[in-house]
């Protein structure tokens, strides 16, 4: 694996903050654990968990001389399986660490993944450009599920998580409405294809005419479309470097809006797997 430069101090010093934090980040035994399983050495056990990290990550960037070891222990200890149980607030840590982490050049996406992204510089800049957006949407009279993306802790990373937060909502809703499994387009797919009986599970008209027929067709291949833009970025290494403009980001979540109204009005039709 190539070497990752180094973590500005004051940065991972930021970043230690966050999960060692009093109330919500790791506790002093996990703390403890997690360096034992990344291999990396605890040399101040009994200090204050956010300095304790601190000093050990800073030891082991130094001796590295690249940050590859403190990224480790990042994912490490962001993996969500380790909050099945509690996904609201693995929704909020993730939330807080990625402001420091979006200074640095990184996030953690919430499949815990860590990318890379535009170096923030601001968090003025962060908020203004979330302030711009959300505007501007508000004037499209854009749907509600929408506007909730745009905020500052997104915009520190780039227009693009904003708009892939918003696109992963719509997985969110068809899954709420169906009670469906899956993910992206495998689950739209399954949520609005006509199938061998030609009846959905979500229809977005009354399936009677050839017309309303080709519009359930067009919507889904709407959605998948939508999916396969921004579904899963790290994979992807091209998405991790696409920089999304404002304007896009306006575009993007436009549709997404009207994706989202369209999801409001299908019905259930009563089909079984």
């Amino acid at each position: 694996m190539a070497s990752i430069s180094s973590i500005d101090e004051t940065q991972l010093e930021a970043i230690c903050e966050v999960l060692g934090a009093t109330d919500t980040g790791l506790t002093g035994s996990e703390i403890g654990r997690y360096l034992k399983q990344c291999g990396i050495n605890d040399p101040l056990p009994n200090f204050t968990k956010r300095h304790r990290l601190y000093e050990a990550l800073l030891s082991r960037q130094r001796q590295d001389g690249c940050a590859n070891n403190v990224l480790a222990f990042i994912k490490k200890v962001m993996n969500p399986v380790l909050y099945h149980k509690s996904p609201d607030y693995y929704a909020r840590f993730r939330e807080q660490l990625n402001i420091p982490l979006a200074f640095a050049g990184y996030c953690v996406t919430d499949e815990g993944n860590i990318t890379a992204v535009a170096q923030a510089q601001t968090l003025d800049e962060a908020e203004q450009r979330a302030d711009r957006l959300k505007k501007e949407l508000r004037s499209r009279q854009v749907h509600p599920d929408v506007l909730k993306f745009c905020r500052a802790e997104l915009m520190q990373h780039n227009y693009f998580h904003a708009v892939l937060e918003a696109t992963k909502s719509l997985s969110e809703k068809i899954r709420e409405k169906t009670g469906l499994t899956g993910d992206a387009g495998e689950l739209a797919n399954r949520a609005f294809a006509l199938g061998k009986g030609g009846i959905p599970f979500l229809a977005f008209n009354s399936l009677r005419t050839d017309t309303e027929k080709s519009e359930q067709s067009g919507l889904m291949n709407l959605f998948v479309g939508v999916f396969g833009a921004f579904r899963n970025p790290t994979s992807h290494a091209p998405k991790i470097m696409w920089e999304v403009t404002e304007q896009d980001a306006l575009d993007l979540m436009t549709l997404v809006s009207l994706l989202h109204r369209r999801l409001d009005n299908a019905v259930l039709t009563g089909r079984k797997e």
